[in-house]
């Protein structure tokens, strides 16, 4: 498999707490991720991991150290450690790799007040300590940053990507 194959999805379980990305109809990849603590919905400013299908419009933070801090989808030249973490104890912290997600369903993921993009919904990198495998995000995919590293040399914008709840 090969960047740019056109065959591949990136399946994310709610229920599960799982990311798996499928290539020509194969598991090629699989890791525990974290979604929303409030669960899945659409609505803005619901804090809920939106359902349906998406698509990798950006990829961000290509060639950035592991546990590089984003904000604003702009490194902030801090590095993600515990003592930092300690510092913001309440922060969603977005860290290593960004996947913007768009989705692709009108009404349901797409435009007005369900807009993924507007949501500014990612799969990202989270600090080691973060539980995964567990809802406990405000929304986006929280992943370990071995396997975002991992999963965002493998995909590519316009990558699919659909979100289940089970």
């Amino acid at each position: 498999m090969s960047p740019g194959d056109g065959d591949r999805l990136v399946v994310i379980n709610l229920a599960r707490q799982r990311l798996e990305l499928h290539a020509h109809g194969e598991v090629v990849f699989a890791c525990s991720v974290s979604t929303a603590a409030n669960g899945p919905g659409e609505t803005m400013d619901s804090e809920c991991t939106p359902r349906g299908l998406h698509v990798i419009e950006e990829k961000i933070g290509a060639g950035c150290a592991a546990n590089t801090v984003f904000v604003g989808r702009r490194p902030t030249g801090e590095v993600s450690t515990p003592a930092l973490c300690a510092t913001r104890p309440g922060r969603d912290w977005i860290v290593t790799r960004i996947l913007w997600l768009g989705g692709l369903e009108p009404g349901r993921n797409r435009g007005g007040s369900v807009d993924t993009r507007a949501r500014y919904i990612y799969i990202h990198g989270t600090p080691e300590r973060t539980p995964i495998g567990v809802p406990g995000s405000r929304g986006c995919v929280r992943m370990r940053n071995g396997d975002v590293m991992t999963i965002f040399d493998l995909v590519d914008v316009g990558t699919r990507v659909r979100i289940d709840e089970a």
